[in-house]
């Protein structure tokens, strides 16, 4: 089986130069001894998680002038973790998750490419109660509700880990979900409000999803 192809980008928050390691594209695939088959992880799906998003950067873009101060803040399904490793460089209070069984080794590249402190790590699934990561003041993730059953997972989550007063911001790029998904979490006790993103770069194209909050 042929090795994944990697490429290195760097992309600018104003002062802030976060350097990336990712896949190539989405074509690579590499699982041989089939632990990423073993957790529900499919061909198709495998190179996901190593790519920077449209909605990636944007969370990133937001977190860049993000009130920081005090807070204990989590990316949820990090991937490439721009938004954490932006984050660590604004020396904030960031812990990073992923489900993928790969994504917690490019976190490592990555922060040492940053020269950065560590960045805490775990690798759990929404599904998981008693993932012992505790309580968040700010909860962040991008492109999270890929398929249906991801809204109830995601809200349960969420609500495990969030302090009695906390905020929650999520870049959805229009897969169809976020609408049952803000439902979910306005039952459950949160203000919610959203609006469409636009890129600090105007050259490129409008995003068409968009960018969530929610509040307790």
């Amino acid at each position: 089986m042929k090795p994944v192809r990697i490429r290195y980008q760097t992309y600018e928050f104003d002062e802030h130069d976060i350097h990336i390691k990712s896949l190539r594209d989405k074509q690579q695939f590499l699982d041989s001894f089939g632990e990423a088959e073993g957790m529900g992880i499919s061909p198709a799906q495998w190179p996901l998680f190593g790519v920077v998003w449209e909605s990636s950067e944007l969370l990133a873009e937001k977190m860049l002038g993000f009130d920081i101060k005090g807070k204990r803040i989590l990316e949820m399904g990090c991937g490439m973790a721009l938004s954490s490793l932006l984050l660590n460089s604004r020396d904030a209070d960031i812990t990073a998750t992923d489900y993928h069984p790969e994504a917690a080794n490019f976190l490592s590249d990555n922060v040492n490419l940053n020269h950065g402190k560590q960045i805490p790590y775990l690798r759990t699934s929404w599904l998981n109660d008693a993932d012992g990561l505790g309580d968040f003041d700010l909860l962040i993730g991008a492109d999270l509700l890929y398929e249906r059953q991801h809204v109830a997972q995601l809200t349960d989550f969420i609500h495990r880990h969030s302090k009695a007063q906390c905020e929650v911001v999520i870049v959805d790029p229009g897969r169809g979900h976020h609408a049952p998904f803000s439902t979910r979490m306005i039952e459950l006790g949160y203000s919610h409000s959203q609006y469409k993103p636009v890129y600090v770069d105007p050259r490129k194209q409008a995003f068409k999803g968009q960018m969530l909050t929610y509040t307790r």
